[in-house]
C-alpha cells in the first residue's frame, strides 16, 4: 500500500470516528443499566409532561465561562443539561430550552437577578449563577440555585418546577402540630435582636406544592375548603376539634395522623425543663377515641425495638446498633403502595405500632413494617437503659406496622353528635350523652371512601434526622440523609391526588450498601449478643452469693469467704476468661468473613476484564481457523 493511501485510510479512519460518535448522540436512545433507573425518566414525569397544554419556556443559567469552576460542579452542570434534554424530547415540543451563560455586567446576568437567581461568589472572587427559571404565559418560577447534594432529587425539583407554573390552583393543605414545624413569624423588632427561626425543611417542601394553613390545636374548628389534613403529634386537642377531624375524615377528605410514643423534642424540652424545676411535657401523643372508633390499637406508652434494622450510634462502648433507633431499608416498604414504592431509606427514633380490626368495608394496606426480629418495650424502660444494654431486653415477636394506609368505611368515633362543654385537660375524652348535640347533622359513618394514613413516629419529620443543612456559596440548601422527605411528600401528595410526582422521588442512590456486610453484621452482634446475656446472667448469680455473705465479717471486719463461695469466684474468673476468647473469636471470625468477600471482590474486578478478553480472542481465534 501507498503512502498516499495509508494517509487516506487514517483521515477515512478517523472521520467514521467523529461520524459515528455524531450519530450516536443524535439518536434518541439511552440504555439506563443502573439498579434504580437513575437516569430514566420517571412515569409520573412523563404523564406531567403529557397533560401540558400551552408550551413552557425553561432558562438554564450557568456560567460555564467562570474560571475556577471545581469540577465536580461542571459534571454536575453537565448532568443537570442532559436531564433537562431529556424532558424536551419527552415532551414532543411542550418545553423550550434555552442555555444561558450570564456574564458580568451582562444583560443576561440582569435578567438572570430579576428572576431570582442571585449569583453567588466562590472562593476566588467570582461569581456563580446556576438555577432555571420557567415560564408560561404570565406565571414564572425558579429554582434559585442547583447543588450537587441535591442530586436525588433532581428529577423531582424539575417536574415540580414546570408543575408549578401549569397548575394554576394551589390545594390547601391544613397543618395541625404541637411540634415547631413551621417557624412562627418574627416581629420586626426582633429581627435586629437575633435571626429568624427557620421552619422543617418537610414544611417548606409541602410549601412549594400546598397552600399550608396552620390549624391551632386550641381551636374547635377547622379552616374551610382544606383539602388535606395533616395532624403531626397531636395533644391536648378539645373534643370539639377532635369531632370536625372526625367528620372531615368521614366526608372522605384524606388525612394524614403521626403519632408518637417519645418525641425526642418533647425529650429535650423535658431535660431542659428538669434543669429549671419546670414541670415535665409529655413527650407522647395520641387520639385514643379516634382510634377506637376506627379499630386501631396504638399503645402511647410502647416502643418498637428492631435487632436487624437497628441504627448504628455511638456510646460509651464505641459505635453499636440501637434498637430502638431503626435504619430501615427496602425490605420494610410496600412496594406496591404509591407513597413507598420508590422508597429505599428512612429513619424512625422510638416509634410505635398500629393494629387494625380487618373489616369489610376497610382496606388495610401495611405501608412500613419492621423485621422479624422486632419485640416491643416500655417507653420508660428505653429512656433509661443505655444503647449498648437495650438489645439484651429485645424479645422478638414478629413484624409491627410502622405506618398503615386505610381506605374505605369508618364508624364515627362521636355517635352521639358534636360533644358540648367537655373538658380538654384529659387526651382520654368521654363525652356523656347528655352533653351531645342532637345527632341528626352529623355523619355517623363514612359517606364516601376513606382516606387516612397513620404514622406511629414524628421524629423522622424533623431536620435532625432528615436533612444536613448545607451553606453552599452563601445560599442555604439541604442535603437528604434519606428518604424521610420524600416519603412525607410522596404521603401528601398521594392523599390529595397528585400522583404524578410520587413516582419520582426516592430514587435510587449511586452509593449501594453492603447487604451482605451488614448481615454477616447481624448474625454476629446476635451471637455476641446471646453470649453476653448467658455471661451477665452468670454474673448476677455470683454477685447475689457475694451479697447473702455481707453480714458475715469477723472481728477485724473482714468478709469470711467459704471454700464454695472462693471456688465459685475462680470458676466464674475462668468462665469470664473462655467467654472473653469466644468474643475474640467471634469478631474474628467476623473480620475474616468481611476480608474475604472483599479480596473475592477485588479479585473479581481485577480479573474480569481480561479473562473475558481471552475468551474471546479464543472464541475469535478458533471462529477464524476453521
Amino acid at each position: 500500500m501507498k503512502i498516499g493511501s495509508k494517509a487516506t485510510a487514517i483521515v477515512l479512519l478517523f472521520a467514521a470516528l467523529v461520524l459515528v460518535n455524531y450519530l450516536a448522540s443524535s439518536i434518541p436512545l439511552r440504555i439506563d443499566a443502573t439498579a434504580d433507573q437513575l437516569y430514566t425518566l420517571s412515569p409520573g414525569t412523563l404523564t406531567l409532561l403529557g397533560k401540558l397544554d400551552d408550551p413552557v419556556a425553561l432558562e438554564l443559567y450557568f456560567s460555564k465561562s467562570a474560571s475556577g469552576l471545581p469540577i465536580f460542579y461542571k459534571n454536575y452542570a453537565d448532568r443537570v443539561q442532559e436531564m433537562l434534554r431529556q424532558y424536551v424530547r419527552a415532551s414532543h415540543g411542550k418545553l423550550q430550552l434555552t442555555i444561558v451563560d450570564p456574564r458580568p455586567d451582562t444583560p443576561e446576568e440582569e435578567k438572570a437577578t430579576a428572576a431570582g437567581l442571585t449569583p453567588q461568589m466562590m472562593s476566588n472572587g467570582e461569581h456563580l449563577t446556576f438555577g432555571l427559571v420557567a415560564s408560561q404565559t404570565d406565571r414564572q418560577k425558579a429554582i434559585p440555585i442547583f447543588t450537587p447534594q441535591r442530586e436525588p432529587f433532581l428529577e423531582y425539583d424539575l417536574s415540580q418546577l414546570i408543575s408549578s407554573v401549569h397548575d394554576s390552583e394551589r390545594k390547601k393543605l391544613g397543618l395541625l402540630t404541637s411540634l415547631p414545624l413551621q417557624a412562627p413569624p418574627q416581629m420586626p423588632m426582633m429581627r435586629r435582636l437575633q435571626p429568624a427561626r427557620q421552619s422543617q425543611f418537610v414544611v417548606s417542601e409541602w410549601e412549594n406544592s400546598f397552600d399550608l394553613v396552620p390549624v391551632e390545636s386550641s381551636a374547635s374548628e377547622l379552616p374551610a375548603n382544606l383539602d388535606a389534613l395533616a395532624i403531626i403529634h397531636p395533644q391536648n386537642l378539645s373534643p370539639e376539634l377532635q369531632f370536625a377531624i372526625d367528620q372531615f375524615i368521614l366526608a372522605g377528605k384524606p388525612v394524614l395522623i403521626a403519632v408518637d410514643p417519645s418525641s425526642q423534642y418533647f425529650k429535650r424540652q423535658s431535660g431542659q425543663a428538669g434543669q429549671f424545676g419546670g414541670p415535665q411535657p409529655n413527650v407522647s401523643s395520641n387520639l385514643p377515641d379516634l382510634f377506637k372508633a376506627y379499630g386501631v390499637t396504638y399503645k402511647a406508652d410502647t416502643i418498637v425495638a428492631d435487632l436487624e434494622n437497628a441504627a448504628p450510634v455511638s456510646s460509651e462502648e464505641g459505635v453499636v446498633r440501637y434498637p430502638a433507633w431503626l435504619a430501615l431499608n427496602k425490605k420494610a416498604f410496600n412496594a406496591k403502595a404509591l407513597p413507598t414504592a420508590q422508597l429505599n431509606s428512612l429513619v424512625f427514633i422510638e416509634a410505635g405500632s398500629f393494629e387494625v380490626k380487618p373489616e369489610p368495608d376497610l382496606t388495610i394496606t401495611p405501608l412500613v413494617e419492621t423485621s422479624l426480629q422486632t419485640g416491643e418495650l416500655p417507653a420508660m424502660m428505653v429512656s433509661m437503659s443505655r444503647p449498648e444494654d437495650l438489645a439484651q431486653q429485645v424479645k422478638a415477636s414478629g413484624k409491627k406496622t410502622l405506618a398503615v394506609l386505610l381506605q374505605g368505611k369508618l364508624k364515627s368515633a362521636f355517635p352521639n353528635g358534636r360533644p358540648a362543654g367537655a373538658s380538654t385537660k384529659d387526651e382520654k375524652l368521654e363525652v356523656p350523652k347528655e352533653k351531645s348535640q342532637p345527632p341528626s347533622n352529623s355523619l355517623k359513618e363514612s359517606s364516601g371512601t376513606t382516606t387516612l394514613v397513620l404514622v406511629a413516629d414524628t421524629d423522622w419529620l424533623l431536620d435532625d434526622f432528615s436533612v444536613r443543612r448545607l451553606n453552599f456559596l452563601g445560599s442555604q440548601t439541604a442535603e437528604p440523609l434519606n428518604d424521610n422527605l420524600a416519603f412525607a411528600s410522596n404521603t401528601v401528595e398521594f392523599l390529595t391526588g397528585s400522583k404524578e410526582l410520587i413516582s419520582i422521588r426516592g430514587k435510587g442512590s449511586s452509593q449501594r450498601p453492603f447487604a451482605v456486610v451488614h448481615a454477616m453484621e447481624v448474625e454476629a452482634q446476635k451471637k455476641y449478643q446471646e453470649k453476653l446475656t448467658g455471661l451477665d446472667a452468670r454474673l448476677k448469680e455470683i454477685q447475689d452469693k457475694l451479697a447473702s455473705l455481707q453480714g458475715k465479717k469477723s472481728e477485724g471486719n473482714r468478709l469470711i469467704a467459704s471454700p464454695e463461695v472462693t471456688k465459685a469466684i475462680e470458676d466464674f474468673q475462668k468462665q469470664e476468661a473462655a467467654m472473653r476468647g469466644e468474643r475474640r473469636a467471634i469478631r474474628r471470625a467476623l473480620r475474616e468473613g468481611i476480608d474475604q468477600l472483599e479480596n473475592s471482590l477485588l479479585a473479581l474486578n481485577l480479573l474480569a476484564s481480561p479473562l473475558l478478553l481471552g475468551v474471546f480472542g479464543f472464541w475469535f481465534y478458533r471462529h477464524r481457523r476453521k
